[in-house]
């Protein structure tokens, strides 16, 4: 476990590779500024392993230790990955509340994470009041607290999640331990051959699986730099992408469409090496990037396992057929299965899928039980937040979603 703790680390990183750039934060430094405008604001690694061991002496002043949750509602930020790190090193864990809920859903993950401390961005104020929760704090105001000296051991302690991610509607929260976040990181570089000369854009928010997991954590574990926008544009995307020379882009159908869309799309295809696209995505947009040589493979994950199945980038390409869009096979580190009620399926064969492996979430969080296990408690059994779709069952997790498998052993999500 010390092993798979250290691998992890940021401060590790920042030693081997200080001056190398983690982050390029192309976010338009003025509101309203016109389309296709972008600040380049460079974050070397050394520089973001400091900004996380600040904001882990400033958490730490305001009591949060091992075993404490805190809730972030922001957009993408730098500081929202140096919050991410902050945690490990406190043995906290973070859970990222999506700004896109509203304020009728907004409550839904706080009734089960009941967190120590509540973090967001003054542009989220609107959605902060509508939280049954009176302790908060700006990353403003968070910038400007006293920092406490703190003792930092490379291993995480404590029992809870590192990360709990909620789903589209607030609810079902899964939880991560530390290894298992590794081994999501280790299934970019198997998958996709992710390496620390590439450059990564990120379209999609910090607070989902395939914006954190997925992408983020992903790129700051090879060494590689990632290219963050506060808010998603297609325009700025295309000419971060070819003004940073971009190696890679990890995006949903709509976006690489709309980037596809773009009159800076040349540019920017020139760049790019290859592309990786949650399925379900139409063969046409596909066609887009192909025809300029950029392969691109269909990914499909979940919010209980953020990458399960994807194609590669060549081999595996295949266009759609009447029978299902192609997803291509199980990643490294996932197992999957097809069953029909509880019966397994085996060979070819259509039913529904089932996730196991290290990748897979490690539970749902529940709430705590008693102020002296303040610390997010994990559940693998039927929980009624799941819902009737998502249940972890025997070290499986039934997706709810039905599949076809074809002989070579392709899934097709139907």
């Amino acid at each position: 476990m010390e092993a798979t703790a250290v691998t992890l680390s940021l401060a590790r990183r920042a030693d081997r590779v200080s001056d190398r750039t983690a982050v390029v934060d192309i976010s338009e430094d003025r509101l309203y500024a016109p389309a296709e405008t972008i600040h380049e604001d460079r974050v070397s690694y050394d520089e973001l392993s400091a900004i996380a061991t600040r904001t882990a002496e400033r958490l730490a002043t305001l009591g949060i230790g091992p075993g404490d949750t805190i809730c972030l509602v922001t957009r993408n930020r730098v500081a929202s990955l140096a919050l991410f790190f902050a945690c490990r090193r406190l043995g906290a864990t973070l859970a990222p509340v999506s700004h896109l809920l509203t304020p009728a859903t907004v409550d839904r993950p706080f009734d089960v994470l009941e967190p120590e401390l509540v973090v967001s961005e003054a542009a989220q104020r609107d959605l902060v009041r509508s939280i049954p929760f009176d302790r908060s704090v700006t990353l403003e105001a968070l910038a400007e607290t006293d920092r406490a000296g703190i003792e930092v051991d490379d291993r995480r302690p404590g029992e809870s999640p590192l990360l709990a991610l909620h789903g589209q509607s607030g609810r079902p929260i899964a939880g991560y331990a530390s290894d298992t976040l590794e081994s999501n990181c280790r299934t970019g570089v198997a998958a996709w051959g992710l390496a620390a000369n590439d450059v990564v854009s990120l379209t999609t928010p910090l607070a989902a699986p395939d914006g954190l997991v997925r992408v983020a954590l992903s790129v700051l574990y090879v060494g590689g730099t990632l290219l963050l926008d506060r808010a998603f544009d297609p325009g700025d995307a295309a000419r971060a992408i070819a003004e940073e020379g971009a190696t890679l882009l990890p995006v949903r159908a709509t976006a690489l469409r709309d980037i596809a869309a773009e009159p800076g799309f040349d540019a920017a295809a020139d760049s790019l090496e290859r592309a990786v696209c949650a399925a379900p995505v139409d063969d046409d947009v596909i066609d887009a990037y192909r025809d300029r040589d950029v392969p691109v493979a269909r990914v499909y994950g979940r919010l209980e396992c953020p990458t399960a199945l994807s194609e590669g980038f060549v081999d595996d390409a295949r266009a759609g057929d009447a029978e299902g869009s192609p997803v291509g096979r199980p990643v490294p580190d996932c197992r999957a299965r097809l069953v029909d009620d509880d019966a397994v399926l085996e060979g070819a064969a259509d039913g529904r899928l089932r996730l196991s492996g290290p990748v897979v979430a490690d539970g749902y969080v529940n709430a705590a039980g008693t102020d002296d296990d303040r610390s997010a408690a994990l559940e693998r059994a039927d929980s009624d937040d799941a819902g009737d779709r998502d249940r972890f069952v025997d070290g499986w997790v039934d997706t709810g979603d039905r599949f076809r498998r074809d002989e070579a052993g392709t899934y097709y999500l139907r």
